[in-house]
């Protein structure tokens, strides 16, 4: 039987965007949209396109201004404003939920944006997050206290800024991949999280891979990825 994506164009042209409607088919998950530097009108066009198309709208960098005007457009959407997304779910569609369990663990309050980023890219994938805050380094009794609730995850998000450490320290407790996300928090020599980028890529826990500063799409995706394919639905 045909995949009902299989019998509509795989693109759509809109005045100042191509739509990639196919995407769902050939990666899993339909097209985010990344919505820095989009006007209200691009973003209004492209989400009114992809819910036409069936799939659920979400979008990623959406400041107060824009996430008003979706908002106005779209009155089921939903905005967070420290993750900064705009989300509009399928019509009549129900919870999408599956087995798939992925943590999500940040060093300190500071690194939450990221960190809701990452919750709220899981959740567009129907991935079931737990979420565990304010365990970094500085206080390291805090991690092995809460590791009942991430021991048997799937993967594991580590989310941290200053010196980024707590990805390897979180590898050394878990049989899964740890995807760390360095954070721009941080004094001067910090460097805008390039020290925690660079310290994260010299982990020495063999299990720890590593995005780009303050990626928390990035690293949600390739989480939600690794989890859905250990447990798929039948229509994925």
């Amino acid at each position: 039987m045909n995949h009902p994506r299989e019998n509509r164009p795989a693109t759509k042209q809109l005045a100042e965007a191509s739509l990639d409607l196919d995407r769902h088919r050939r990666c899993g998950f339909p097209e985010v949209v990344f919505g820095q530097g989009k006007s209200v009108e691009q973003l209004r066009a492209i989400f009114a396109a992809l819910l036409e198309a069936g799939e659920e709208a979400f979008a990623t960098r959406i400041d107060p201004e824009q996430a008003s005007g979706l908002a106005t457009a779209f009155p089921t959407g939903r905005y967070n404003s420290v993750a900064r997304t705009f989300r509009v779910p399928k019509r009549n569609a129900d919870s999408n939920t599956t087995a798939a369990f992925v943590a999500v663990i940040s060093a300190g309050t500071s690194d939450l944006p990221v960190a809701e980023e990452v919750r709220e890219t899981l959740d567009w994938m129907g991935v079931r997050v737990a979420m565990i805050h304010d365990v970094g380094v500085a206080g390291p009794h805090r991690l092995p206290q809460r590791l009942a609730e991430f021991e048997h995850a799937d993967a594991v998000v580590v989310v941290a800024g200053m010196e980024g450490a707590l990805p390897s320290v979180v590898g050394g407790y878990v049989a899964c991949p740890v995807i760390g996300v360095p954070t721009s928090v941080g004094y001067g020599a910090n460097f805008g999280g390039l020290s925690a980028l660079l310290s994260m890529l010299n982990s020495c826990a063999a299990n720890v891979a590593v995005v780009n500063i303050d990626a928390g799409f990035k690293a949600a995706y390739l989480a939600g990825l690794i989890a859905t394919r250990r447990h798929p639905t039948p229509d994925t």
